[in-house]
């Protein structure tokens, strides 16, 4: 498999991020940044997006590390909308999008670099352009699309059932 150090800490941060998000997925509908769950995926996350940009396959910088950058200004972003909003309840809506964008988003080196290296000796893919990548990508980002109008919707919900209390 061949991975570096660095390269098995930002591994095995990135698989914590990952269980993070989904355990907030399933238990919250989102990333609640205000849970467990939730900081624990800002954090890795924060953590494997800025490891990445030690790692190189190729040399040099690549679109993996441009989707790191990206993927820490969406997190900074959420996070000033949590911590600095938090009684807009419009800003809900704008960090819900962004925590979910940035999980998707750091899927796709994620399903890059598994599928081109698992099974060792036999990966799924033999390069990025193999179809099998494309397919999942389509699929995660359909997921993503599908869980951003649930979100959208459920948040809704929630300011109307606060708006009614006041």
């Amino acid at each position: 498999m061949g991975l570096s150090s660095l390269g098995i800490f930002h591994t095995i941060i990135g698989i914590v991020a990952i269980v993070a998000a989904l355990t907030g997925f399933i238990k919250y509908g989102k990333i609640n940044l205000g849970e467990l769950s939730g900081s624990m995926y800002f954090y890795t996350t924060l953590v494997t997006s800025l490891s990445a940009l030690g790692i190189s396959k190729h040399g040099g910088f690549n679109a993996g590390h441009a989707f790191s950058i990206f993927i820490v200004l969406l997190l900074v972003v959420a996070y000033l909308l949590f911590s600095k909003k938090k009684a807009s309840k419009r800003a809900r809506y704008f960090e819900n999008f962004l925590l979910s964008f940035s999980f998707f988003l750091s899927l796709v080196p994620t399903v890059n670099e598994t599928f081109t290296r698992v099974p060792i000796g036999h990966p799924l893919a033999k390069d990025i352009s193999d179809p099998i990548i494309g397919q999942t990508l389509l699929a995660l980002f359909l997921l993503f699309i599908a869980g951003s109008v649930y979100q959208y919707i459920r948040q809704k919900k929630v300011n109307v059932s606060v708006i009614k209390k006041d």
